[in-house]
């Protein structure tokens, strides 16, 4: 138990998501001002990339065609956007 103490990763009873709350690098001890300004620009990045994703599968979904082949041109555009959505989680 002595080696929970000074690895918070090595507590099975401490959830992940209160390590990083608590400031604590996966294992590596605390994390430093220069991590949390990666992981913040990380997380801003993952964001602003789903509002693109998901302003394209609006732009998708209003389109009315009747040409079949555009039709599923739009399906398969819709069907790999959707993929990229579920993907970033």
């Amino acid at each position: 138990m002595a080696n929970a103490v000074g690895n918070p990763g090595a507590n099975p009873r401490l959830p992940t998501d209160m390590i990083s709350s608590v400031g604590w690098n996966s294992g590596n001890g605390p994390m430093t001002d220069e991590d949390r300004r990666a992981a913040e620009q990380h997380r801003a990045a993952r964001e602003r990339q789903k509002q693109v994703l998901n302003l394209q599968r609006e732009s998708i979904l209003s389109q009315r065609v009747s040409n079949p082949g555009r039709r599923a041109a739009l399906e398969a555009a819709l069907a790999q956007v959707e993929a990229q959505i579920q993907a970033l989680g």
